[in-house]
């Protein structure tokens, strides 16, 4: 028997849904997604169930597809499905493959979510996934909010399984037969979640065999002390942080009066994007002349006699950001028919056949479109192809031919395929090696329009 009064118990007091919500399950078809599922329909709720196929395991994603499929059918439940490029996507955004394969599944899940009415989204996170959370933020260094583990609810995504440890799950999937695939790199200690899950959680567990209790309740424990820190740190900024029309200024005095001065002063910092070493660099360097300065990526702390002074990059400091109508690295999925940014609206529709006309739309051969698609502003080193030409130009080459000003520049969203590779220049110029021709047998369309 399923444990649906602890279940709901746990549903109620986190507040996590209204029973007659709809929500979404974020399903792999390992145990934990799959007993949520079981959990959710014998206790009656209105769920649909999405799955994303990352295409890393070959047959494996495969049959992992096919299995939640059957599992929805089942269930009788609405079943969404996607495909990404992952490894393209990483190699294009330089990153990891499991970081890129973390932002496509939660960027799609929002949107389906948004599209589809569901009130929220529910992932299978456990006992041991909190617990190996914060193990691993411990041993890669961490302020107190790496500390509190995984909440049961943050905005729309929800964690109805924190009530069950690992060995719960297993139980309760043997005992009811459930069935449920398994993912061949659960069982490798090549990243450092299962190196931790493998290797170091046993030996915690001979020394504590109740470790996730404990965990648990050490986690409440931090949480609530983070939400001291936090009330403190908001009584102080409300006290030393002086606003004027060049920026934001601290009196060095009150910094230095500060107690734990080093952790206080990273909260004070930590909006303007400073971290715990570049906070150190300022508390090593009151005593300096003025003008010496301090850069996070997005801000300046200036030295300025008897201050601080905060103030946003600009100039030769400043890392490229997009412009107030782009939308830095917003991922478009296959379902996307329309994407709003601050001024704009890119709208995407779907064509059979080859066809296209002189309208100041992308036309492009959707066969070679590798999802999802970015849409950001310019970086250094972008280069495309025109169209009608057969060579790469420059980015910044082009735009001083069509004679864009500076301060439009960073204002041009371009479209970017999952290969890197720029598709279009948003309303002035798509890569040629996209363009629609005789072979092409269904035709994407992207149009750009100001807001009304």
């Amino acid at each position: 028997m399923l444990p649906l009064q602890s279940f709901r118990a746990f549903i109620s007091r986190h507040q996590l849904f209204e029973p007659d919500q709809k929500i979404l399950l974020a399903v792999s078809g390992g145990k934990d997604s799959v007993l949520m599922v079981h959990l959710f329909k014998q206790a009656g709720l209105n769920f649909g169930i999405a799955h994303c196929n990352f295409q890393l395991r070959a047959e494996e994603s495969q049959r992992d597809e096919a299995f939640v499929r059957m599992l929805a059918a089942t269930m009788e439940v609405p079943f969404h499905v996607t495909h990404f490029s992952t490894k393209a996507y990483a190699k294009a955004q330089r990153c990891s493959t499991q970081m890129a394969a973390r932002d496509l599944r939660y960027a799609w899940f929002e949107e389906i979510r948004a599209a589809e009415g569901y009130e929220a989204i529910a992932v299978a996170h456990h006992q041991n996934d909190a617990v190996e959370t914060m193990l691993i933020n411990l041993t890669r260094g961490t302020g107190i909010s790496g500390l509190h583990g995984i909440a049961p609810k943050r905005d729309r995504l929800i964690r109805p399984l924190l009530f069950l440890s690992r060995e719960a799950i297993e139980t309760l999937i043997g005992k009811e037969n459930i069935g449920y695939v398994e993912d061949s790199s659960n069982l490798s200690d090549h990243y450092a979640r299962n190196k931790i899950r493998m290797h170091v959680i046993p030996q915690l567990k001979a020394i504590n065999p109740v470790l996730e209790q404990t965990f648990a309740q050490n986690i409440q424990r931090f949480q609530e002390a983070e939400t001291i820190i936090q009330q403190t740190v908001l009584s102080l900024r409300r006290k030393l942080l002086e606003e004027s029309p060049t920026g934001i200024s601290i009196q060095i005095d009150a910094i230095k009066a500060l107690n734990p001065q080093k952790l206080l002063c990273y909260e004070l910092l930590k909006p303007y994007n400073f971290n715990e070493s570049l906070t150190l660099e300022v508390l090593t360097a009151l005593d300096k002349q003025t003008g010496t300065s301090f850069y996070s990526s997005t801000h300046r702390v200036t030295i300025d006699r008897h201050r601080l002074m905060i103030t946003p990059l600009e100039g030769q400091h400043t890392t490229i950001q997009a412009g107030p109508d782009t939308g830095l690295n917003q991922l478009i999925h296959p379902a996307a028919r329309q994407v709003e940014l601050p001024m704009h609206l890119l709208n995407i529709s779907y064509t059979e056949g080859n066809s296209f006309s002189r309208d100041g739309k992308a036309y492009v051969d959707h066969e070679l479109l590798i999802f999802p698609l970015v849409l950001r502003s310019r970086q250094p080193g972008d280069v495309f192809v025109p169209l009608g030409m057969k060579t790469h130009k420059k980015l910044s080459d082009f735009f001083i031919d069509e004679k864009v000003p500076l301060p439009e520049k960073d204002k041009i969203p371009l479209l970017i395929n999952g290969n890197g590779d720029i598709i279009w220049v948003a309303g002035m110029r798509q890569d040629n090696r996209y363009k629609v021709t005789a072979t092409t047998k269904k035709v994407a369309i992207f149009e750009l329009k100001l807001k009304q």
